[in-house]
């Protein structure tokens, strides 16, 4: 299969003819839903509710890591925790048709959580202290841990070596780069040893769908090992003051379940930085996808990477500042 348009093949009748495999019987209807690294799909099921059909980008995870993240879905449904796992079909949870591999879900409903609110705060810390409560349980033995060397090392040597900088800001680019990498070792070095369990991974507001009834967690696709921080600190924002409270109200309903080492406090902007590192490497290596192009014409001019040398530039500040507290 062609990696640079690697669903050119995934027609609206593959679609169907590959949910029918399964022995469910779709009724024709077929809406795309927003999803770049995978392609996700609303499918119409003659006599029952919609399904969502998730089509993973191949050669990106082997089924093992794949099934290993429908295990931990699984498992936390198991335990009522909202998170939406995998359909069994056919005794299993991964299928195959015509060289593509997907995985079917039930449609959840929900809209964005209100982060400026410390009751949806206290709330989401509550059910993310209990997946992480069972993600301490059992490493992961297949899917990947996040690291400086790939989320942050691996990119940066990628980036530099294939011409993605604009010429006349490749010096600038390469300095504040390493710098910023080096500042993230020093985060991870003040931390010492951390404890890495298994995460959700991209655990942003857009994987968070709120209902009356509170939140379910979907998009599993980055689960990997890692330190608690990492499904915590991308629901921070604002100045330090503002960033403090939110933690603060996280924090009182995360430790009902988990306990959190304060030192992981010093990674969050270790983390934040690896994030846009391993984001800008991410667009490039998926930029012979079509959808990329079309969905971030920005990312080729000349004043995104302006824009991420400033940025970078601001990380290596702000992990100079002491850790967030007193929390």
């Amino acid at each position: 299969m062609d990696i640079t348009a690697p669903y050119a093949g995934l027609t609206p009748d593959v679609i169907l003819n590959a949910i029918d495999s399964t022995g469910l019987r779709t009724d024709g209807r077929l809406l795309a839903l927003n999803s770049y690294e995978n392609r996700v799909y609303q499918v119409g099921i003659e006599d029952e509710k919609p399904l969502v059909a998730k089509f993973y980008r191949p050669a990106r995870w082997s089924d093992a890591q794949i099934l290993e993240e429908h295990a931990f879905t699984a498992e936390l449904a198991q335990r009522e925790i909202p998170a939406v796992p995998a359909l069994v079909s056919g005794n299993s949870t991964l299928h195959a048709f015509e060289g593509f591999r997907f995985a079917l879900y039930g449609r959840r409903g929900g809209r964005a959580p209100e982060l400026d609110n410390p009751e949806t705060l206290e709330w989401l810390g509550r059910f993310i202290g209990r997946i992480h409560a069972v993600g301490a349980t059992a490493p992961f033995v297949h899917r990947p841990v996040l690291d400086i060397a790939s989320f942050g090392e691996e990119p940066r040597t990628y980036l530099l070596e294939n011409d993605w900088i604009p010429a006349d800001l490749c010096d600038a680019y390469a300095s504040v780069i390493d710098q910023a990498l080096e500042g993230v070792r020093d985060c991870f070095d003040r931390a010492g040893e951390v404890r890495s369990l298994r995460l959700h991974g991209d655990c942003h507001p857009g994987n968070v769908l709120w209902t009356d009834d509170g939140p379910h967690f979907v998009d599993f696709d980055d689960a990997r090992m890692g330190p608690a921080m990492q499904d915590l600190w991308m629901l921070l924002s604002g100045d330090r003051p503002a960033m403090t409270r939110q933690l603060s109200d996280v924090l009182a309903g995360y430790e009902d379940f988990a306990e959190l080492d304060r030192r992981e406090v010093g990674l969050i902007e270790a983390l934040r930085t690896l994030r846009l590192i391993h984001y800008s490497a991410w667009l490039a290596r998926r930029w012979g996808d079509p959808a990329f192009p079309a969905a971030f014409p920005w990312f080729h001019r000349t004043k995104y990477w302006q824009d991420q040398i400033l940025q970078l530039r601001e990380q290596v500040a702000a992990m100079q500042e002491p850790p967030l507290g007193p929390l």
